[in-house]
């Protein structure tokens, strides 16, 4: 066998310029994402997310445009758990602060929209698109759909008695994110540079495939611990109180899978395992 076609075989050619122009179009939508979930991050340290009371996906797109307008916005947080309960007595300068926090993330969040829908439709006009792959960007364009009203179901459970989201709702925020995000990357990098007849490396793509879910798990419980506030508790490291396992991890009065999402000491040590074994599998 000659060395062109040892060189054929281990690696595919690129992509049609056709298809290099998809892969650009998804790998900026993937950074848009990216930079979604910064945004999430943010408004959630700023406790911004219950800012805004209303889901409004049309009228919601601009935000106040008079004094009247904030007015307005503003009567209706203070009619909120988060402003009886914890801001009480805050003032329309500080409460623009935190809303605009609300407003870009969610803003951010139509924006990607338009980014995805309009290539996407000029694409499928242009018959970019092949069977499979007509599939997979309706897919994503769905779960992008599905995505808004999960954040608002997300927002919805900080409004009613207790001024904090739901933990659960929140992973599953995240966790679409994650979904959408990978799906995504892992599009555009087949359309870039489609699978060769590589030999066959199963221990290889099990390891991979192993080490990404770690990583998905550890950002998940990252999500009950921003949830649950259990960062804000043993702020030592590695020692949790008086050993490596906090004294509090089991609580007698919580089921065994209340435990695990809902113990505070237990969530963050999840997370603080789950974060050391995804650096010693990166190591690995």
């Amino acid at each position: 066998m000659s060395v062109s076609t040892l060189t054929a075989t281990a690696r595919p050619a690129l992509a049609p310029p056709a298809r290099r122009a998809v892969a650009l179009w998804l790998f900026f939508g993937a950074a848009m994402i990216f930079a979604m979930v910064v945004i999430g991050g943010v408004t959630r340290l700023t406790e911004s997310g219950l800012s805004i009371v209303r889901w409004e996906p049309i009228s919601g797109t601009l935000p106040p445009l008079s004094e009247a307008d904030w007015q307005t916005q503003f009567t209706l947080y203070q009619q909120s758990p988060q402003y009886q309960q914890v801001n009480r007595g805050m003032s329309l300068a500080e409460f623009k602060t935190i809303f605009w926090w609300e407003f870009i993330h969610r803003l951010w969040g139509r924006l990607i929209g338009v980014v995805f829908a309009v290539p996407m439709l000029i694409f499928w006009l242009r018959g970019a698109f092949d069977g499979a792959l007509k599939r997979r960007v309706l897919l994503l364009f769905a779960l992008g759909g599905l995505q808004g009203a999960i954040g608002w179901w997300m927002v919805a459970s900080g409004l009613r008695d207790v001024p904090a989201v739901s933990a659960y709702r929140l992973a599953t925020h995240l966790g679409m994110a994650l979904v959408i995000y990978a799906l995504t990357l892992w599009t555009a990098f087949g359309l870039v540079q489609p699978r060769a007849a590589t030999p066959n490396r199963a221990a290889e793509k099990r390891a991979a495939t192993g080490f990404l879910a770690l990583i998905a798990v550890t950002i998940l419980a990252g999500a009950f611990v921003a949830g649950l506030d259990a960062g804000m508790i043993y702020n030592e490291f590695p020692f949790m109180g008086d050993g490596l396992v906090p004294p509090d991890y089991r609580n007698p009065a919580l089921s065994v899978v209340q435990n695990i999402f809902e113990n505070h000491a237990a969530v963050q040590f999840h997370h603080r395992v789950l974060a050391m074994a995804v650096a010693a599998g990166a190591w690995a």
